[in-house]
């Protein structure tokens, strides 16, 4: 048997603006995917805790177990999953969920374990499974831990870490990432509060895109978003994290005014407020979760689920896939 994990991830700045080539920057949380991965010795088939494995509704599964075992003899396997990173909340648990599933299936080759690959080969699953398109930033960042940039461009000022490419019809995009390390002083956490409400990430893009289509002098918003997040990314380098508050804030409200946040987000932000250098949405809105960076960690956590969200506190740099150990526990669930 073998176990692997990897992080989610939320998004510090520029998401939305980042489909028109600014920045976007995201960060590893310590909530977690964990799979287990034993070979099944009673069935042909594969299994899903417990249950047969419908390759159908598990399309990232497939994809791996073909790109890993293409000469097609690979045994039937019993896989656990497990967690605690929130489905659907923008917090990148399918990408954990394939980057720990790269990491389970090379051990089980007895190959080295590599986040690079990992974070590509996960990339692509995501892509697969989604119908052709997907931002590699999740995925990245789960299988680096850290801070991921991810841009259109090499920007020379920060470590340049891999391309992207990914081709759906007869459209290729490809992506830059890039990473750096940040000065995050012990007594400063994220603070992620989730609203419960699931936002349409689709829906969301669509949302900006028609407002920028009709209103291009909006542009401007834009840019702005991409001008937040490079100051953030230096703020972040020198661990000026009254500077990191202040540009998420001025993140959120231009987001705000872009239209992609909801009740919920802004009930969850105004309760986080006073306890936080800064607060803004994660991901695409519309619902989803919120961040908040705190000092007073628990005071923001209990500002946030007095408004009846779910709080919880993770701390910067978390790290990214890794193989874990078995436990006597682990063997005695088999």
């Amino acid at each position: 048997m073998v176990k692997a994990s990897a992080p989610g991830k939320c998004i510090l700045f520029g998401e939305h603006a980042v489909v028109y080539g600014q920045p976007a920057v995201a960060c590893s949380i310590n909530q977690r995917m964990v799979v287990e991965l034993e070979e099944e010795n009673k069935f042909d088939s594969w299994r899903l805790d417990g249950g047969i494995l419908n390759f159908s509704k598990h399309p990232h599964i497939d994809f791996l177990k073909e790109k890993l075992w293409p000469e097609n003899v690979m045994p039937p396997l019993k896989i656990r999953i497990r967690g605690n990173v929130p489905t659907a909340s923008g917090l990148g648990s399918s990408a954990a969920l394939s980057v720990a599933l790269v990491a389970a299936l090379q051990q089980l080759r007895q190959e080295e374990v590599d986040s690079g690959i990992a974070g590509q080969l996960s990339h692509q699953a995501e892509a697969f499974a989604q119908g052709g398109r997907a931002s590699p930033i999740d995925t990245a960042t789960s299988a680096s831990g850290g801070f991921v940039v991810l841009s259109d461009t090499v920007d020379e000022t920060l470590e340049h870490i891999g391309e992207r490419s990914l081709q759906h019809r007869d459209e290729v995009t490809t992506w830059q990432l890039h990473s750096f390390v940040a000065d995050i002083p012990d007594d400063t956490y994220l603070v992620i509060g989730n609203t419960g409400v699931h936002g349409s990430t689709s829906k969301q893009v669509a949302k900006v895109a028609s407002l920028l289509e009709q209103h291009p002098e909006r542009h401007v918003e834009i840019e702005a978003i991409g001008s937040i997040a490079r100051r953030g990314i230096e703020a972040l380098r020198t661990g000026d994290m009254e500077s990191v508050g202040k540009a998420m804030t001025e993140n959120h409200i231009v987001l705000r005014s872009l239209g992609v946040s909801s009740p919920e987000l802004e009930k969850l932000i105004k309760a986080a407020a006073p306890s936080s250098l800064g607060v803004k949405l994660t991901g695409s809105g519309g619902g989803g979760c919120m961040i908040a960076l705190t000092k007073n960690p628990e005071k923001t956590v209990g500002a946030i689920e007095m408004e009846g969200g779910r709080a919880f506190i993770s701390p910067f740099n978390s790290p990214g896939v890794r193989i874990e150990t078995l436990s006597s526990q682990d063997n005695s669930t088999q």
